[in-house]
């Protein structure tokens, strides 16, 4: 069992309840961050001291207030974790149920765990830490389940890239295809702008370009 717990967590309630399911587990070696720059620099120190934490358990959303901050997610937070400290395990504990953003944390941040906070989550929870305390085995949420095991055979491409960081920027598509048209760049036709426009957003679940523009920056796509 994990013996030195980091929970990044901005919600007091919340972070209690995830205290009582350590204290319930026997795990007495925890702090609680409120923010992600916090838990990092906390995560830093401790290796520093050749003392690390085993664990992270950190929420993918934190409210912003006039507090300026360096890291602004739980995305970013276990991804810059990761680089930091490859062994420490990751449990991600959130309200999130968009497949695209819980699979891109398995495999982007190689997370641990990810365990959904509703009706189950307390006892979902304590299976999760169980499971990778134990184990190399990944653990899911079962409402969320499916994120892993969708497949889909739509990658990104540069290509796609620009377009969004185009669109990002207010650029109108006809102005996208005239510089790409000016730079020799193809396919440059309006169709098949629209094809791969029409891709993105069923690919990020988008109803229109504004929300795949914030779907792209939220997961720092562009």
């Amino acid at each position: 069992m994990f013996k030195k717990v980091i929970i990044a967590e901005d919600l007091d309630a919340i972070s209690l309840g995830i205290e009582q399911v350590l204290k319930d587990l026997d795990i007495v070696d925890f702090q609680h961050s409120k923010y992600c720059d916090d838990a990092f620099l906390k995560i830093r120190a401790a290796i520093q001291k050749n003392e690390p934490y085993d664990l992270l358990i950190s929420d993918l959303s934190f409210k912003t207030n006039h507090r300026e901050v360096k890291i602004a997610n739980g995305d970013e937070l276990v991804q810059k974790v990761r680089e930091l400290q490859p062994d420490i395990k990751i449990i991600a504990y959130s309200v999130e149920d968009k497949n695209y953003r819980i699979k891109s944390l398995f495999d982007n941040a190689e997370i641990d765990a990810f365990v959904l906070k509703g009706l189950n989550s307390i006892e979902e929870l304590k299976k999760a830490i169980h499971i990778t305390s134990t184990s190399d085995q990944k653990f899911i949420s079962p409402e969320v389940a499916s994120a892993l095991q969708e497949k889909n055979n739509f990658e990104i491409d540069d290509l796609d890239i620009q377009i969004l960081k185009h669109l990002s920027s207010g650029t109108p598509q006809d102005e996208i295809i005239q510089i790409f048209k000016d730079l020799g760049i193809k396919p440059n036709s309006k169709s098949a702008m629209e094809k791969r426009l029409s891709k993105l957003k069923d690919f990020f679940k988008a109803n229109n370009t504004v929300q795949l523009v914030f779907i792209a920056k939220d997961l720092g796509i562009i």
